[in-house]
C-alpha cells in the first residue's frame, strides 16, 4: 500500500486549491497551476488539507494515489516557494552569459550555443561559470536545465561540461604509457 498517498498535504497562507471538471487547480502568490485528476483517484478539498484516496482496491489505484499525491504536493510548494536548479560550467572558457530571455553558452565549440528560455522560468547568472534557473512548475524547471546540460555533458577524463550543482562526476583513469 501507498504510504505516500496517505499523507496530508498542508496548504500554507495564501495557496488555495479547488476542483472543477476532473482538474485541480492551484493559486499561489507565484501562479496558478493546473493537473488532471486520474480516473483511479479521488482528491478531497478540506479547510488548508488536500488529500488523496483510491477510489477502488486495485494496485494501479494504489500506485496513481501516491503519484497524483507528489504532482499535487509539487503544485503547492511551486506556488508558495517556487523551485530552483543550479548550473556550472568546468572546464577553461565555459561559461554563461545571460541577455534577455536567451542564455549564451561557450562549452568548447567552434561557436557559442544560444538557448532560448521560456517565458514561464527566470535564469540568473551568478557568476561566468554558474546559472540558476527557477520556476513554479517543478518537471519545467528539471527539464529545461537537462536540456542546458545536454549541451556538453560532464566526460569521465578531465570533468569538464556543464554539471548541475553539487553533481559529482565520477573520474575515471586514463590510458597508461607503456614500460
Amino acid at each position: 500500500m501507498s504510504r505516500i498517498g496517505n499523507r496530508k498535504i498542508a496548504m500554507p497562507n495564501g495557496v488555495s486549491a479547488s476542483i472543477e471538471n476532473n482538474v485541480i487547480t492551484v493559486k499561489g502568490p507565484k501562479g496558478s497551476l493546473t493537473q488532471a485528476i486520474n480516473d483511479l483517484v479521488e482528491v478531497v478539498i478540506e479547510e488548508q488539507t488536500i488529500e488523496t484516496k483510491e477510489k477502488n482496491q486495485t494496485r494501479e489505484a494504489n500506485v496513481c494515489v501516491g503519484t497524483m499525491n507528489s504532482l499535487i504536493k509539487n503544485m503547492v510548494i511551486g506556488v508558495s516557494e517556487g523551485f530552483s536548479k543550479g548550473l556550472e560550467a568546468v572546464g577553461v572558457g565555459y561559461r554563461f552569459q545571460v541577455s534577455g530571455n536567451k542564455i549564451n553558452i561557450s562549452a568548447g565549440f567552434s561557436h557559442p550555443v544560444v538557448i532560448e528560455v521560456p517565458s514561464d522560468m527566470k535564469v540568473e547568472q551568478v557568476s561566468n561559470t554558474e546559472i540558476t534557473i527557477s520556476g513554479i512548475d517543478k518537471q519545467k524547471v528539471a527539464e529545461f536545465a537537462a536540456n542546458v546540460r545536454k549541451v556538453r555533458e560532464p566526460e569521465p577524463y578531465k570533468g569538464k561540461g556543464i554539471r548541475y550543482k553539487g553533481e559529482y562526476v565520477r573520474r575515471k583513469e586514463g590510458k597508461k604509457a607503456a614500460k
